[in-house]
């Protein structure tokens, strides 16, 4: 069998300018992310804060409603029930949180926040203001405004995607 190198080139350079032309939207959210997460972690540190970045951001969607069912907070945080179940248990024996059925329909609970949390979002919102202070660095207001109403299309057209696999999935 003969292997032509000019060949394997032209493949090689057809590859090479399909990737230069590929939007890296994708590569770079998981970049900032990553980074963003880990600056994030030691702030969280720095502040005296004992929950991780995925556990504030239950408490954050708490702070914004509270007294919600766990499916209600599911869809807020984007997290799938099992892994918010695990995350809450940790919240509730830390005293962030606590569990109680709902005295309209006992199937359901309901996460309500508890008084050790209230003092925790005091903090925690000084250190989000601080984190998106150099998050946005040289950016306008404008700026700031589009590039949020870009992401949320981007979330949106995720989901819309995701449910569309899922709903394949099961037919």
């Amino acid at each position: 069998m003969h292997i032509d190198p000019l060949r394997i080139q032209i493949k090689s350079n057809i590859m090479t300018d399909t990737m230069k032309q590929q939007h890296q939207a994708g590569f770079l959210m998981a970049k900032i992310r990553q980074v963003a997460g880990r600056i994030f972690e030691r702030m969280l540190n720095r502040y005296g804060i004992e929950i991780n970045s995925a556990q504030g951001r239950i408490m954050f969607a708490l702070w914004q409603e509270d007294n919600i069912s766990i499916n209600q907070l599911a869809k807020k945080t984007q997290l799938k029930k099992s892994t918010l179940t695990s995350m809450l248990d940790r919240l509730e024996d830390m005293g962030y949180i606590r569990r109680e059925r709902s005295k309209k329909d006992r199937r359901i609970i309901l996460i309500k926040r508890t008084n050790k949390d209230k003092n925790l979002e005091k903090k925690y919102v000084e250190l989000s203001q601080e984190h998106t202070k150099f998050f946005y660095k040289g950016f306008s207001e404008s700026q700031i405004v589009r590039f949020e109403k870009d992401l949320e299309l981007i979330l949106k057209n995720l989901v819309e995607y995701e449910s569309k696999m899922t709903n394949e999935k099961s037919t």
